[in-house]
């Protein structure tokens, strides 16, 4: 039986995993984000797969999320680890420290397109001992409607943009802005469920489980 770990607390991202039929344990990845690029691909691509190897060293060190049963082996185990970030003028919005810092961010991306890349990293452990690793990015187009300051001061105010990689929760009250989205839906929540599954599909992780 194959076992599916979510390295990610997000609730986002475990609705999504569901949504696909995968049934999965979550075990959040928390070590240091270490950040060595400035390009938005490389960068979740970077910091999904260091959440995807925390996780595949705690395996290979013994340890076991709570959900399995004791003595349970690591074989037969696939690790799916993902990171988003919102991008605009060359410059990377992670997720604000305060509402003030979200304000501002929202004002940066009212009325005009960003980007929102969503890193991802699957590794595959095997039995026999064998382990396959695969990171793949995403890229979505976002373009969000003209908002003025009280909308803006509105928005922030629900609590919704705390949490947010660049402030904002595209399945939210934040809809309310989104002119057009130009690529996968999904992606800007925080998975892209489609490159997902095909990546599976051709690791041959599908067959019986999706």
């Amino acid at each position: 039986m194959v076992r599916y770990i979510l390295a990610s607390a997000s609730p986002r991202r475990q609705e999504l995993l569901a949504q696909m039929g995968l049934r999965f344990t979550v075990w959040p990845a928390n070590g240091e984000e270490v950040v060595r690029d400035t390009d938005p691909a490389a960068v979740v691509e970077s910091l999904s797969r260091q959440k995807a190897e925390e996780i595949d060293g705690r395996l290979e060190r013994g340890e076991r999320p709570d959900a399995w049963e004791t003595g349970t082996e690591a074989s037969d185990a696939v690790i799916i680890a993902a990171d988003t970030v919102v991008a605009i003028d060359g410059q990377i919005l992670g997720k604000p420290h305060d509402r003030e810092e979200a304000a501002r961010m929202i004002g940066q991306l009212q009325g005009r397109t960003h980007h929102v890349y969503t890193g991802v990293t699957v590794i595959i452990r095997e039995a026999g001992g064998a382990v396959r690793r695969v990171t793949f990015h995403d890229c979505t187009e976002v373009q969000v409607s003209g908002m003025d300051t009280d909308e803006i001061s509105a928005y922030v105010g629900t609590g919704e943009s705390d949490d947010k990689a660049g402030a904002y929760g595209v399945q939210g009250r934040f809809a309310c802005f989104i002119d057009g989205i130009r690529g996968s839906y999904h992606n800007v929540v925080g998975l892209p469920v489609a490159a997902l599954y095909q990546t599976l599909r051709k690791e041959g992780m599908t067959d019986g489980d999706l």
